[in-house]
């Protein structure tokens, strides 16, 4: 158990900020509109231009950075006791500045098309896009395509996703930061894990048949008449709902309504991909038999919806394909009862725990 893992908890759910109260809904209605704002209409591209920056994308960029670090820093404040918790969040914001930040800002200085090394398939959907794949250099098209399709894969069989979706993905990374105050609000009802076991799935359906569609209609090229027009009408709307509704005006101006992952949780293709292989992977939460003491902090700050509490109780190690490996379960238990692991079951373990006891 971390020293201090306990430290504010009991300060949760009292201030109104953090609640669901009025000063919340404002926050959250202030989040939305700039969300509105930057998505639908040109007012950020004049302030952009004026501090140096092509276009209000970059402005947002840089904005998203400096909240990232900001909320970094008040993170770590609070849970900077846990080695987990602070390397992971010197990466997070790492990344988001090198990769999400400087890097594509520098190649546009350059000439070149700016390109966003921690993004995949199918997060970025167009990173697959025959028209994407032709404006870009050979390694970057093998990054694109190698990333994509054999190294995301491969290292959430071996880690989880939480690789990704903790430590990599700026999405994850906003919530893990920023987000924090409010990731006790996540729904841990019935109701909400139906709900996200359609949504999500549905979006990566989604996502997989408009890749599949807007691919094919550029490679045929032009001239096929209502099936270009039905890829292009694709294309528009899946980018108009899923990027810019989902992700940013509803996933990120809800967070201190719904809590911090509703993005990441009922939405994200990306998440509901690599929840299915991390399912087929080594990734699991183990628990140490007995000693729950059903407090509740476990379950209550899971900001993936996860009653992380019940499995604890019933003494049963588990992976579940929506977890993103926070670590923050661990981290709030007061007994130690959780561990993040990344190994395969050992045959032998099952074996030696159902040896049966002799009483003197």
């Amino acid at each position: 158990m971390d020293g201090q893992a306990q430290q504010r908890l009991m300060a949760t759910y009292r201030d109104a900020w953090r609640s669901r109260g009025i000063v919340a809904w404002l926050v959250s209605i202030g989040i939305v509109a700039v969300y509105v704002t930057l998505y639908f209409t040109d007012v950020l591209d004049p302030p952009a231009a004026a501090i140096g920056l092509e276009s209000k994308w970059f402005l947002y960029s840089f904005v998203y950075s400096a909240a990232m670090i900001a909320g970094a820093w008040s993170f770590l404040r609070r849970h900077g006791n846990s080695r987990y918790q602070r390397v992971r969040t010197y990466v997070n914001v790492g990344v988001q500045v090198l990769l999400g930040f400087c890097v594509p800002f520098a190649m546009k200085l350059a000439g070149q098309k700016d390109f966003y090394l921690s993004y995949f398939w199918p997060l970025k959907i167009d990173y697959l896009f025959p028209t994407t794949l032709r404006s870009l250099p050979v390694y970057l098209v093998l990054y694109a395509m190698l990333g994509s399709l054999v190294a995301v894969p491969l290292l959430t069989i071996y880690f989880g996703k939480r690789w990704y979706c903790s430590w990599v993905c700026g999405c994850g990374a906003l919530a893990n930061t920023i987000g924090d105050p409010w990731r006790h609000l996540s729904s841990k009802s019935t109701a909400a894990w139906r709900l996200e076991n359609v949504t999500v799935y549905a979006v990566l359906a989604l996502a997989v048949s408009t890749t599949a569609v807007v691919a094919g209609n550029q490679f045929l090229g032009p001239g096929h008449g209502a099936f270009s027009h039905f890829a292009s009408q694709l294309q528009h709307y899946y980018f108009l709902v899923v990027a810019s509704v989902l992700a940013g005006v509803v996933g990120t101006g809800l967070y201190p309504i719904l809590g911090t992952r509703v993005w990441c949780r009922y939405f994200c293709p990306m998440a509901a991909l690599l929840g299915l292989v991390q399912k087929l992977g080594r990734f699991r939460i183990a628990v140490k038999p007995d000693m729950c003491i059903s407090c509740g902090n476990c379950s209550t700050y899971c900001e993936m919806g996860i009653d992380v509490r019940s499995y604890a109780q019933s003494n049963q190690s588990f992976t579940r394909a929506s977890c993103v490996g926070c670590g923050m379960c661990a981290h709030v238990c007061p007994r130690g009862v959780l561990r993040l692991e990344n190994r395969w079951p050992i045959q032998g373990d099952k074996k030696q725990q159902s040896l049966p006891v002799v009483d003197f």
